[in-house]
């Protein structure tokens, strides 16, 4: 997945040329904003290079389970930068509210910011599509920056608009400050995101119940019950564990052969997914003793 990481470096770069020469040419703070938030896209995609890299190591000695949680401080780091732009765009458009200064070259410097938001939308309907085949939350999270940022581009080009068409220059910082709250709530939802990922998420509502329909086909089908059912995200893998109770009269073999077919079929439902089951005796009330976390007493 690095080459997506490089093809967002890239769009960075662009991004920043092409929003710094529409800043240099017209003056206005609302097209800095902009450059400065593509400033912020090119570090999140040099940390977004080095992570997926990390994350895709093999597990080790250390890592038994892999690296896979290494995409949330991805994630977190780029709602973290976020802020530190905002906070560099607040200060650069509170003085031009109180001493507005007379935009330059606009028709020019809207096109070059025009044509930075078309390659931004580009690179990130690409990343997008790339986090859905490879369950990436790392390229996901790059990806809706970069659609921010797509978003943000338009608000400026709007704003730098209504300084040609009415002449009152505040409409420039009035809305590189409203661009920086938008970011804000972006860099924050991202923050706390990868804040759950950490915390070992229970994977989305949809996907469990697509477990649930499984494990009560086999349910029906073979007469065996079920308990204990618990998931949890680490970056792009999902991992599940469930208890399955068999007759006990069952051969350990016979036990065995199901729990393979069940764990088989969960794992076709959205790989990378590590599944664990749990052979146990329907017959036994110890069975049903740990269907916590913790064993009861």
């Amino acid at each position: 997945m690095t080459r997506f990481a490089w093809l967002s470096i890239v769009a960075a770069l662009v991004t920043i040329a092409l929003k710094g020469a529409a800043y240099l040419m017209t003056g206005s703070v609302g097209l800095l904003s902009d450059a400065l938030e593509s400033v912020v896209n090119l570090v999140a995609a040099g940390l977004l290079l080095v992570v997926l890299r990390f994350a895709a190591a093999p597990p080790d000695a250390e890592h038994e389970f892999g690296h896979g949680k290494a995409e949330y401080f991805s994630s977190g780091l780029e709602g973290a930068l976020i802020f530190v732009a905002a906070a560099a765009i607040i200060a650069s458009a509170v003085p031009r509210l109180f001493s507005p200064v007379p935009l330059e070259s606009l028709g020019i410097g809207l096109a070059v910011n025009a044509a930075a938001a078309a390659v931004n939308f580009a690179v990130a309907w690409r990343l997008l599509a790339a986090a859905r085949a490879h369950q990436s939350i790392a390229l996901e999270a790059d990806a809706h920056h970069l659609m921010t940022d797509v978003w943000t581009s338009l608000g400026v080009i709007a704003g730098v608009g209504l300084v040609a068409l009415t002449g009152w220059d505040r409409f420039d910082p009035l809305v590189a400050l409203a661009v920086a709250v938008h970011i804000l709530w972006t860099g924050g939802r991202l923050i706390h995101r990868s804040a759950m990922g950490l915390l070992d998420s229970a994977i989305p509502a949809a996907d469990r119940a697509e477990i649930t329909r499984v494990l009560a086909a086999h349910e029906r089908t073979d007469g065996i019950g079920w308990h204990a059912l618990r998931t949890r995200q680490a970056g792009a893998r999902r991992f599940v564990s469930v208890h399955v109770l068999v007759p006990g009269a069952w051969t350990v073999a016979r036990g065995h052969e199901l729990c393979e077919r069940i764990e088989q079929e969960i794992l076709a439902l959205r790989p990378p997914t590590t599944v664990f089951t749990h052979l146990e005796p329907v017959d036994e009330a110890l069975s049903f003793a740990d269907q916590g976390l913790d064993r009861e007493p």
